[in-house]
């Protein structure tokens, strides 16, 4: 047996760095909140020095400036009667991470009575990834009609608020936001495995996190060979914070600095050799970080032990917590409440710097927004920040303003009391380049798009198109995401005249960059077509996939199938399908995303399917969301 990675030198300092950081954290969310509630500390007495510095500033020594002292939050004011109807509707634009925490704020905000310039006001909190709502805001919410337009957008971290502006969105997005509460991004592990590296004790830098993810005899030298190869789950870093905060750790580990990174280190080849090598442990890209902790569960509750499906996950502090009591959600919106997980979590602090996850809330400043909106928007931001809103923003599994967390969210989560190494964000133009750069260091793909092309597919929706057609543009529009060097094919299946997976193969899976046309045009000869031999097909592609298995790509199969299992001869049973990917999950795993299309797709099958090989399922028994549920679906890659 091998021993754990040792800890560099450069860690003699880290006492001295943690105490300035946990400073400058301090005060930058100290600053957040002041603009915020200036007001009503005001009255208090309690603004001082807070609005000295700016909140991204990170370049103050620890005697310069003191620590300042705890936020006193005030109470909460509001009117003796609700103010004149119709109500001003204050719509709240949140992420999906920090959705609860924003829909209680919420909840709390309209059970009391107000009344702002006369009006009464109701809040309407909803959500999106990150990523997406970066973009719509980038283009002022333009696809969406001007009375739904979000008035406030609370993404769960600062650099969205850039990302937007830097794309376009400067007239409509402010700079500047004022934090809510926060959640540290941390390196989540099953515990089994955080105590057999040791980590648990002694937390690693960056930089040894990603050596060792790329170590594939990591757990055989611990004596644990049945945990298999180091499995490092992460986010799609331009969908998710979390995906973010990995990237750029990884950025900053090869740099030499995670808190020091600049648009130069990610422009840097060396660098950037160095982070493709780092991403090659990643199992895949998934588009919440609650979606790699579902799939933990199950395989948990399957098999044992989290171990099979990752052996660490870089995710918030709010998703360990909720892990940790038994909460789960497949697609990030619902909730599942089970047991207590007998395998807990076990949050991991990189010893040189993680990021902060700090909330920031913007009254938008769109044209859509009126004066009667952004005033009452501007009192919903003030309720966040006194003690009722920061009860409620503990409650939900966040650190308020002072950085502190309840105390039983703290001990379900074994979250740290105080996070000294934490980061801010860097500025935005580092994160835009971050974005930027990701297709080029990315982990590469090979994947068949495996469509179902039964007779069923030339049903019409909605749209006044055949599910098919549908279908076949939502792939087309699809094939954007991928990248030269990644290997994308097309198959097809369907039957007829007892001839199984009629028309098959159509487009071989090759480098896109070659064979983009060759797919597209085989992807429109395809018409519907008989029976759905869904096992067959399934069985049969998924051992093609797997003869041609690379370590060193994200191997998979996207599924579309709007119908059940039929066929004319006897054919492959569930439980044969099943076997097969079972048997190549332990030895050339397939990853098997499927996609039930339309209201009669076979749910329940596809669920396991795409469980069995440690994928994931997604829903489009819409047919009409079918662009948009695969856009979701790729990011995967």
């Amino acid at each position: 047996m091998t021993d754990a990675p040792s800890h560099p030198p450069a860690r003699r300092d880290r006492s001295q760095l943690r105490e300035e950081r946990r400073r400058r954290r301090r005060r930058g969310v100290q600053v957040a909140v002041a603009a915020g509630i200036a007001a009503v500390l005001l009255i208090g007495g309690a603004v001082t020095a807070m609005v000295l510095v700016n909140q991204g500033a990170t370049t103050a020594a620890p005697s310069e400036a003191p620590e300042p002292e705890p936020i006193v939050f005030p109470d909460d004011e509001p009117a003796a009667e609700p103010g004149a109807e119709p109500c001003t509707t204050v719509p709240v634009l949140s992420s999906f991470e920090n959705a609860e925490m924003v829909q209680r704020l919420a909840e709390g905000y309209n059970a009391e009575p107000r009344d702002v310039d006369g009006s009464c006001v109701t809040v309407v909190a909803s959500r999106d990834k990150s990523g997406i709502a970066a973009e719509e805001a980038a283009v002022g919410f333009s696809e969406t009609a001007e009375d739904e337009r979000p008035v406030v957008w609370i993404p769960d971290a600062r650099s969205w608020l850039g990302v937007a502006r830097e794309a376009g969105g400067g007239a409509n997005v402010p700079a500047e936001g004022t934090s809510v509460g926060s959640s540290d991004i941390v390196l989540a592990m099953p515990e089994p495995l955080a105590a057999a590296i040791g980590w648990d004790e002694e937390p690693p830098t960056w930089a040894e996190v990603f050596e060792t993810a790329d170590d594939a005899e990591v757990w055989a030298n611990l004596d644990h060979p049945e945990w298999g190869e180091f499995k490092l789950g992460k986010t799609s870093p331009v969908i998710a914070s979390s995906g973010e905060a990995a990237m750029l750790a990884s950025y900053g580990a090869a740099a030499g600095s995670v808190a020091e990174l600049t648009v130069d280190d990610i422009a840097d080849d060396e660098v950037t050799d160095e982070v493709k090598q780092h991403e090659l442990a990643t199992s895949h890209y998934m588009a919440t970080p609650e979606h790699f902790l579902w799939h933990a569960r199950q395989s948990a509750d399957a098999g044992g032990s989290a171990a099979d499906f990752l052996s660490a996950v870089i995710v918030d502090e709010k998703s360990v917590w909720d892990y940790n009591r038994g909460i789960t959600s497949r697609d990030g919106v619902t909730r599942i409440e089970s047991d207590v997980p007998a395998e807990q979590l076990v949050p991991i602090y990189p010893s040189d710097g993680f990021y902060i996850a700090d909330n920031p809330a913007v009254v938008l400043t769109g044209s859509w927004v009126d004066e009667a909106e952004a005033a009452a928007a501007e009192d919903f931001l003030r309720f966040a920040g006194t003690k009722e809103g920061q009860a409620i923003v503990r409650e939900t599994g966040y650190r308020d303003l002072n950085g502190e967390l309840d105390a039983e969210v703290q001990e379900v989560g074994a979250l740290a009391q105080t996070s000294d190494a934490g980061l801010d964000f860097p500025e935005p133009q580092v994160v835009v380049a971050m974005h930027e750069a990701f297709p080029d260091v990315r982990k590469r793909a090979n994947v068949l798009f495996l469509l179902d092309v039964s007779g069923s597919m030339g049903d019409p929706i909605e749209t006044g198109e055949t599910k098919l057609e549908a279908a076949k543009q939502a792939v087309e529009l699809s094939l954007d995401h991928f990248s030269d060097g990644d290997e994308v094919g097309l198959a097809a299946f369907s039957e007829v005249d007892a001839q199984a997976l009629a028309p098959g193969e159509v487009s071989a899976v090759a480098d896109i960059a070659d064979t983009r046309d060759d797919f597209e045009s085989a992807l429109a000869t395809l018409k519907p077509i008989e029976w759905t031999p869904l096992y067959e097909a399934v069985d049969t592609f998924a051992k093609r996939q797997a003869d041609d298995w690379d370590p060193d790509r994200i191997n998979a199969i996207v599924l579309l199938s709007d119908g059940r299992n039929e066929t004319e001869a006897p054919s492959t049973s569930s439980q044969q399908m099943l076997d097969t990917l079972e048997e190549l999950h332990h030895s050339t795993p397939v990853l098997v995303f499927t996609l039930a299309y339309g209201a009669d797709a076979d749910v329940k099958t596809l669920q396991s399917i795409s469980s069995a090989t440690g994928a994931h399922y997604y829903d489009a028994t819409d047919p009409t969301e079918v662009d948009e549920v695969l856009g979701d679906l790729v990011t995967s890659f």
